[in-house]
């Protein structure tokens, strides 16, 4: 299996998400070809309500504790509640990377 399937099914576990999509970003950035470190999460959830982005991050963090510490570098993060998705259904940009190609 690989980081983005153990990803995708951790967050659909623990969040319940009416919206998930796992991007592996990892080309671009400065690592070997087919790796699995950089990833962006949009997870819309009803879990969110109420909850601030501080939170909603710690949810996401909480989720892929096991894959933080073996092997994910970054994690780019878009959480909305199913609301707030609705109103603007559109994820936040990545941010460049500083330490290589940066494509």
């Amino acid at each position: 299996m690989t980081v983005q399937q153990r990803i995708e099914i951790k967050l659909r576990d623990t969040l319940e998400p009416s919206h998930l999509e796992v991007i592996n970003e990892s080309h671009m950035h400065n690592v070997p070809k087919g790796s699995e470190t950089h990833f962006k999460v949009v997870v819309v959830s009803a879990q969110f309500d109420g909850v601030s982005p501080v939170k909603r991050h710690q949810l996401v963090y909480g989720a892929l504790a096991d894959e933080m510490k073996s092997g994910v570098h970054a994690l780019a993060i878009t959480s909305r509640s199913p609301a707030e998705w609705s109103a603007s259904p559109e994820a936040n940009a990545s941010p460049k990377c500083l330490g290589g190609n940066g494509k």
